[in-house]
């Protein structure tokens, strides 16, 4: 079987990182075959929109037909769509299509410049709107859609529902406009769905609406089930905002890729955690390693969840002839020193290897005047944390203005020993590390 299409009906940015061209990005990223038909060209960059020029509604006609009629399409998105005119063009082409529409109504632009005219709405609520299988407004579209005032997750919900009654199989209002540190996307179909997600502060959001659309889409195509293609969608665009590029002097783009990167450089991390591993396998590392063992974990670089990175099967012990791993490396192998090292690099994308050594006299004083060095008070620990590591990094980091020491002394609290965690800009360097500790404390 061929390879399923989804097509976007959309404009064109100029700076890559919103409209068809984020559409395709994303799409290439979900495993689906890519198509477009493009309804508008803008002059865009990260600070705005400098000029914008309608394609010709005819030329939107045989541009989706064009597809249609050779490659087949399994699923479709539209996007900006600029006036009433190439709306309808798209609307009378998409309404009775055999395969199921993503609407992401773009009015408005992040930058706030106008992408669709007032006749085009309505166009797009009474002809596009009742062929959606999935709407995907944000706040302020969903208001100029429905009439009702979205400032609350429960305020959209309100609206996702007057979207379905306007005929859309299901709505996605989102609530990146919305004040507070959670993001919240409320889904409304078949059940109601909140899906939360911390705000990144200062993020690189630029086409994180097209973004999210064109991953449903995407998944659509490949018969997906729509919520399970949401969910699917959400976690892409979380990803991708993380690490969104830092391009431009305005709001940066997204990284639609940020998923694939992370796979791709999946076998890199655990290389660098097996040559590590094995480094520390002498007696010399001995002394080095606590009662619980030592954990070596490496992240990739768009790592976001434990899962993203790679680290040794079993801790390192000490043995009669040294120190021995029990197993090999693997991803998401390491929950622990994951989240720490997750949590540091939310504040300092530079470190990204980590380990846990013994929190001995003869380490802390090898310690001193080597790297730098911060402290943590275990003791401190609220009851009520989730994660232990993920306080301890957010502690220490905030408390150092986001950069990360090259250890954590942590003098540990009841049932906790007492631990010195190593964090470094890469896997070499962090071997250096731990051989400098045990060259000190031999």
């Amino acid at each position: 079987m061929g390879r399923p299409v989804a097509l976007t009906v959309a404009g064109s940015d100029s700076g890559g990182g919103a409209g068809v061209q984020a559409d395709l990005k994303t799409i290439e990223a979900r495993g689906a075959f890519g198509a477009s038909a493009i309804t508008a060209l803008t002059a865009q960059n990260t600070t705005g929109v400098r000029a914008s020029t309608r394609t010709d509604p005819e030329m939107v006609r045989e541009q989706i037909r064009a597809v249609a009629d050779d490659l087949g399409v399994d699923a479709a998105k539209t996007g900006m769509l600029a006036d009433a005119e190439v709306a309808a063009a798209a609307a009378d082409e998409l309404a009775d299509a055999d395969f199921p529409v993503v609407v992401d109504p773009v009015v408005v632009a992040q930058s706030g410049d106008r992408l669709l005219s007032e006749a085009g709405e309505a166009v797009l609520r009474e002809d596009l709107l009742p062929a959606a299988a999935l709407v995907t407004p944000n706040a302020p579209e969903a208001e100029l859609l429905t009439g009702i005032s979205v400032e609350t997750p429960d305020d959209a919900r309100e609206a996702g529902e007057a979207l379905v009654g306007l005929g859309a199989d299901a709505a996605l209002v989102t609530g990146g406009h919305l004040d507070g540190e959670t993001v919240v996307d409320v889904f409304v179909g078949d059940e109601v769905r909140e899906f939360r997600t911390p705000r990144v502060p200062d993020a690189n959001s630029h086409g994180s609406g097209c973004t999210l659309s064109a991953a449903v889409a995407a998944d659509l195509a490949q018969g997906v089930d729509r919520l399970a293609a949401v969910e699917n969608a959400e976690a892409l665009l979380a990803r991708a905002v993380a690490h969104g590029h830092e391009i431009g002097e305005g709001d940066g783009p997204v990284h639609h890729l940020a998923g694939l990167r992370t796979r791709a450089n999946a076998p890199r991390a655990l290389r660098a955690v097996r040559e590590t591993v094995g480094a520390l396998e002498t007696p010399e590392v001995a002394p080095l390693i606590p009662e619980v063992g030592t954990t070596v974990a490496v992240a990739t670089p768009t790592a976001t969840v434990p899962e993203d990175v790679a680290a040794c099967e079993g801790r390192l012990t000490r043995v009669p002839t040294g120190v021995r791993a029990p197993g090999g490396a693997a991803m998401g192998a390491s929950s622990h020193i994951a989240r720490l090292l997750l949590g540091a690099r939310e504040h300092d994308p530079s470190v990204s290897a980590a380990c846990n050594v013994r929190a001995s006299d003869a380490v802390r004083a090898a310690l001193a005047g080597q790297l730098t060095v911060a402290t943590v008070d275990r003791t401190a620990e609220p009851a009520e944390v989730e994660g232990t590591m993920d306080w301890v990094a957010e502690r220490v980091l905030t408390r150092r203005g986001g950069d990360a020491p090259d250890a954590i002394v942590d003098g540990g609290a009841h049932g906790k020993e007492p631990m010195v965690r190593l964090l470094a800009p890469d896997a070499a360097t962090l071997r250096e590390r731990v051989l400098m500790l045990a060259d000190a404390v031999a």
